[in-house]
């Protein structure tokens, strides 16, 4: 089996749609199956065993960490000499959609996944009046594939109800030996902490941007008494929120990686993810995996995760009180965010990357198997 991808997004930039990308190539590599991916070109001609074939691109004026730029002919060629059995898009759109043209070309089927809820983004910036077009541009897009994937329950009824079909879910595993408890390290603690471990530490990791609604966690260094925060990850309103928690005891550390990353989650007490829109929310499962209890919004994957008062608390974006209270529910003792964070860490070692990238390549191969059907029947 030979898999062709397409992304928007791909290394060196560090996202959630980055950390899926990558572990379904290396899930491929070690399963034997070839693949080549296409996305901007940054640099990175090799990752693991995959080739990637990169397309010319300009940084987006928006958010200059993201780079935009449509396939070529050279594209074209180099996706032909590869000779793919079936082409998968993370979520197409300047670089999926003509690659949809390409698959269709070549006659392979199609899979595209639904990473980027593009239309509720519009909203929270307060460009509400694209959504109607977005959606109908997402609809048009999803049902050309031969087959649509959903990352939670909530996106999955979100795209049905947007008039996609065959939505089928794709749902987001972890890593449990690298997000584990054992990574707990005194000198990040005391790092994240800005010199006061005694604390207890409130940990949020992913982009710093407006929709995240990092500046929310504000009232609850204000309300909840030793409570201090650490932010993991950089993005365009890093400095607009450093500078709204001026005087307080937060302290953004950019991005972190590899046993970094890893022991500063498990260096801290609560996982805080106030997000206003996410898919899933893949950090949350990282957090619980590390052994942290979470307070999060319902959004994306969090509702499919996060049991209530056992391994957290969620509730409605924006609703800030609710947040405060889920803290400080969490917060009354070390015994119960211990207790918590071992619930936690338990629910998150049944949720294995191995058998959600499985799925995927059981779908693949369903649909090339079609495909072949469909093929003989026509040339019969």
């Amino acid at each position: 089996m030979r898999v062709a991808l397409f992304t928007e997004t791909f290394l060196p930039k560090i996202d959630g749609i980055v950390t899926v990308t990558c572990l379904l190539l290396d899930h491929l590599a070690m399963r034997g199956i070839e693949s080549v991916i296409v996305a901007p070109g940054r640099g990175v001609e090799q990752y693991n065993q995959t080739r990637v074939i990169g397309v010319p691109n300009i940084a987006f004026p928006l958010y200059p960490e993201i780079r935009v730029g449509p396939p070529t002919p050279n594209t074209y060629n180099a996706l032909k000499a590869f000779r793919p059995d079936v082409a998968h898009f993370i979520h197409p759109i300047l670089i999926g959609i003509p690659g949809m043209l390409m698959a269709r070309r070549l006659d392979i089927p199609t899979v595209a996944s639904f990473h980027l809820d593009v239309a509720r983004i519009a909203h929270h910036y307060n460009m509400g009046f694209v959504e109607p077009l977005t959606d109908l541009l997402t609809r048009v897009i999803f049902n050309a594939a031969d087959a649509s994937l959903a990352p939670s329950r909530l996106i999955q009824q979100d795209m049905q109800s947007i008039g996609i079909s065959n939505v089928r879910l794709w749902k987001r595993g972890v890593d449990a030996e690298k997000f584990n408890p054992r990574y707990r390290n005194a000198d990040m603690r005391h790092l994240l902490s800005d010199g006061h471990p005694e604390d207890t530490l409130l940990l949020y990791v992913g982009r710093v941007s407006a929709e995240k609604q990092v500046d929310q966690i504000r009232a609850v260094l204000e309300q909840v008494p030793g409570t201090r925060l650490a932010v993991v990850g950089d993005g365009p309103a890093r400095q607009a929120f450093e500078q709204h928690f001026e005087g307080l005891p937060a302290r953004f550390v950019g991005y972190l990686k590899g046993q970094a990353l890893s022991e500063a989650y498990a260096s801290a007490d609560i996982f805080v993810f106030p997000s206003a829109l996410e898919t899933f929310g893949l950090v949350v499962v990282e957090a619980m995996a590390a052994g942290l209890p979470v307070v999060a919004s319902r959004v994306g994957g969090v509702r499919d995760v996060v049991q209530e008062g056992i391994t957290g608390y969620t509730f409605d974006s924006g609703d800030v009180a609710a947040m405060v209270e889920g803290v400080r529910q969490i917060a009354t003792s070390r015994a119960r965010i211990q207790q918590m964070g071992r619930a936690a860490r338990t629910y998150a070692e049944t949720q294995t990357w191995a058998a959600m990238m499985d799925e995927v390549i059981d779908l693949y191969a369903e649909l090339i198997a079609q495909r072949q059907a469909t093929r003989e029947r026509t040339s019969a």
